[in-house]
């Protein structure tokens, strides 16, 4: 694999067991995704985006296929290797946020960091990108005092304030209006160019795929499309 992929997909495929329905999410899907990419998956409700992003983040398995993150073959991982991966090299940002109740806004966007080792800098760290997202005012309050859409940013500072090599956003504009959602592309794509942060979004969101560098389109679980573009 080359340095420049960070993921390789080979035919990937994700069933699901619902009773004695059997359920495909993933039907053999074949994606790289390299060093610097700022792409978006696109394509209707069902068609595997959320499926490939957990398979990506090593957060589910894959029914059959191969995937390589960040060089390791995921397959041969355990279950702690797998935490780690995610700990050193992802940032997430969840559609239901997942953000951690009795924690304060400022409070989880440190916790990834706390994990990770960082000391006292992490705080100056997690008020820095909460005020990159208009939130500097809001750090003491808990989510269930937050407003849908302050929660999703959020989750997307905690996401990128431990500067990952790769973010996975599943629908990470979905609750924002439209300033705050361009306030949010900005900064992702300043971290994108400055940074060499590599973005994969799932979206039907077109101010998220406007921005695109390149663009899969997902079909009944495969890939039907992938676009390059010149932003």
């Amino acid at each position: 694999m080359s340095s420049n992929v960070l993921i390789q997909a080979k035919s990937l495929c994700k069933t699901y067991e619902l009773g004695p329905v059997t359920v495909p999410a993933l039907s053999g899907v074949s994606l790289d995704v390299c060093q610097g990419d700022f792409l978006t998956i696109v394509g209707p409700s069902g068609s595997g985006k959320t499926t490939f992003l957990n398979l990506v983040g090593v957060l589910d398995t894959p029914t059959s296929g191969g995937l390589i993150v960040f060089g390791e073959d995921t397959a041969t991982l355990s279950r702690k290797q797998r935490a780690d991966l995610r700990l050193r090299t992802l940032g997430f940002v969840f559609q239901a946020y997942n953000l951690v109740p009795v924690l304060t806004a400022r409070e989880n966007v440190e916790f990834v960091l706390e994990l990770q080792g960082l000391g006292h800098e992490r705080r100056r760290r997690a008020e820095e990108v909460l005020g990159q997202l208009g939130l500097e005012d809001l750090g003491d309050r808990r989510p269930n005092e937050l407003s849908g859409g302050q929660q999703q940013r959020v989750a997307v500072a905690r996401a990128v304030a431990s500067r990952p090599r790769l973010v996975l956003a599943d629908e990470p504009t979905a609750n924002l209006d439209g300033e705050n959602a361009e306030l949010l592309i900005d900064m992702m794509q300043r971290l994108n160019r400055e940074e060499n942060i590599t973005f994969v979004f799932s979206t039907h969101d077109p101010r998220v795929v406007r921005h695109a560098k390149r663009v899969v389109t997902l079909v009944d679980g495969q890939v039907s499309n992938d676009e390059i573009r010149n932003v």
